[in-house]
């Protein structure tokens, strides 16, 4: 099956945070706390997935109040941090959603995120991600993460099932 054909059937994207939608960096203030970079297209990309009606999830690895602030601010309710195994928390969003596999995409780049990627409907990998992800993914961006990796995955789904004009519409001017 060709990746237009697995996007069409998606209802549900979860991502990654570190080295999907952030450049993979680690940065710490003198007094420890932690900065990330987000790309603000990525966000939007995440409003419009919302628009037409995609649930959306953060599953990350990692613990971090500036994920929480942004998976808010972008209305993200289905968020998971911390987590060591991201296919049982892939698997247990999609029953409580009512959703099949098929229908989860799954942007990764890492060891972690493989297993995830493996067994979901529409696998996508940034363009810095690890080599192992890439082999594994059924579309990698040309851009990195952090740098409209997760834009780009996001419009991919939307002109696959033919909703990029409708969630484009709001933004564009009355012809």
């Amino acid at each position: 099956m060709d990746a237009k054909t697995r996007a069409a059937r998606i209802k549900l994207v979860a991502f990654d945070i570190d080295g999907v939608m952030t450049d993979g960096g680690l940065h710490y203030t003198d007094d420890g706390h932690e900065l990330k970079t987000f790309n603000v297209q990525d966000g939007l990309g995440i409003v419009l997935l919302k628009r037409v009606g995609i649930e959306v999830a953060i599953i990350t690895g990692r613990n971090s109040g500036v994920v929480a602030c942004r998976a808010a601010d972008l209305g993200v309710s289905h968020v998971y941090q911390g987590v060591g195994d991201k296919h049982s928390v892939a698997a247990k969003l999609l029953e409580q959603l009512g959703l099949d596999w098929s229908e989860l995409a799954f942007m990764g780049d890492d060891l972690i995120d493989l297993r995830t990627m493996g067994q979901c409907g529409f696998a996508i990998a940034p363009a810095n991600a690890r080599p192992i992800a890439k082999e594994r993914a059924h579309v990698v961006t040309e851009a990195g993460g952090g740098q409209g990796a997760v834009r780009e995955a996001i419009e991919f789904i939307l002109a696959a099932q033919g909703k990029l004009e409708a969630a484009f519409a709001p933004y564009l001017e009355a012809q």
